[in-house]
C-alpha cells in the first residue's frame, strides 16, 4: 500500500462525497421550510414554467368568481328596487279595490288616497335612486352590461352579456302617474292602469332572476375549475412532506457517516509519519 503525505486521496474523495451530501441535505431543508418542491429554476424548470402558468390562470379565476359574484350583488340591487315597487303597486291596487266599491264615502276615499299619492312619489323616488356603483338602475339609463366570468379574452365563453332591456320604472313609464281614487270612477280605472304596471315590472323582475340564476351557476362552476387547476399545481409544486422527510432521516446519516470518514481519512498520513519513526 502506498503512503503519500502530500496527496491525500482519500481525503479528497470524501469531502467531494460531503459536499454532494450536504447540497441534497440543503435542498431537502429548504423543500421542507418553504413547502415548494421547486424552490428555483434548477429544481424542475418545466415544472416551474408550467406552474407559473396555472398560477397565473388560478388567480385570474379568483377574480372571474368575484366578478360573477359582484354580478349577483348587482342584480340583487335591481331585485330589491323591483320588489319594493311592485310591492307598492299591489298596495295601491288593494287600495283602489277598496275605493271602488261604495261601501267607503267620499270621505273615506279622499284619506284612501292621501296614501296613494305618497305611494306613488315612492316609487318615483325608488326609480331615481336605486344605483350601483353610481349607475342608476331603474330609470331607464342603465344599458346592456357585461361581466367578465373567464380568464381569457373570447366574448362568447368569458363574458356573460345582461341587457336588461327597458328598466324605466319610473311612474310615468308604468302609467301610474295620473292615478287618482279619490273617486269611484277613478279607483275603478286604476285596477286596469296598476295591472299593467305591474305587469310591466314583473317583466324586469324575470329578466334580473334569470341573469342572477345564471351567474350563481357560473361561480359554481368556475370554482370547481379553480379547485381543480390548483390541485393539478399543488401535484407539481408543492412539497411531498412524506418523501422529503425520508430523505432528510438518509441524508442527515449519510452526511454523519462521510464526517467520519473524512476524519479517518485525514489520519491517513499520519500512518506514513509512524514509518520515519523508526
Amino acid at each position: 500500500m502506498a503512503l503519500r503525505i502530500m496527496t491525500n486521496e482519500q481525503a479528497l474523495n470524501a469531502q467531494r462525497n460531503l459536499e454532494l451530501t450536504n447540497y441534497r441535505l440543503n435542498s431537502t431543508l429548504e423543500k421542507l421550510s418553504s413547502g415548494s418542491r421547486i424552490n428555483r429554476a434548477a429544481d424542475d424548470a418545466a415544472g416551474l414554467a408550467i406552474s407559473d402558468v396555472l398560477n397565473s390562470q388560478i388567480r385570474s379565476m379568483g377574480q372571474a368568481i368575484r366578478n360573477a359574484q359582484d354580478g349577483v350583488s348587482l342584480i340583487q340591487v335591481f331585485e330589491g328596487g323591483t320588489n319594493e315597487i311592485n310591492n307598492m303597486l299591489a298596495r295601491m291596487r288593494e287600495l283602489a279595490m277598496q275605493a271602488a266599491s261604495d261601501t267607503v264615502g267620499d270621505r273615506e276615499r279622499s284619506l284612501i288616497n292621501n296614501e296613494v299619492q305618497e305611494l306613488k312619489l315612492e316609487v318615483e323616488r325608488i326609480s331615481q335612486t336605486t344605483k350601483y356603483q353610481g349607475k342608476l338602475l331603474l330609470n331607464g339609463e342603465q344599458q346592456a352590461m357585461e361581466f367578465q366570468v373567464g380568464i381569457d379574452n373570447i366574448p362568447e365563453a368569458d363574458r356573460i352579456t345582461f341587457d336588461p332591456g327597458d328598466t324605466n320604472l319610473t311612474a310615468g313609464a308604468l302609467g301610474i302617474d295620473g292615478v287618482e281614487i279619490s273617486e269611484k270612477e277613478g279607483a275603478q280605472e286604476a285596477l286596469e292602469i296598476l295591472d299593467a304596471g305591474m305587469n310591466r315590472v314583473n317583466e324586469v323582475r324575470s329578466k334580473i332572476g334569470s341573469i342572477q340564476s345564471r351567474l350563481q351557476s357560473t361561480t359554481t362552476v368556475q370554482s370547481i375549475f379553480r379547485e381543480n387547476l390548483s390541485a393539478a399545481k399543488s401535484r407539481i409544486r408543492d412539497t411531498d412532506i412524506a418523501e422529503e422527510s425520508t430523505s432528510l432521516a438518509k441524508e442527515t446519516i449519510i452526511r454523519n457517516s462521510g464526517v467520519a470518514m473524512l476524519a479517518q481519512a485525514n489520519q491517513t498520513p499520519a500512518i506514513a509519519l509512524q514509518l520515519l519513526r523508526q
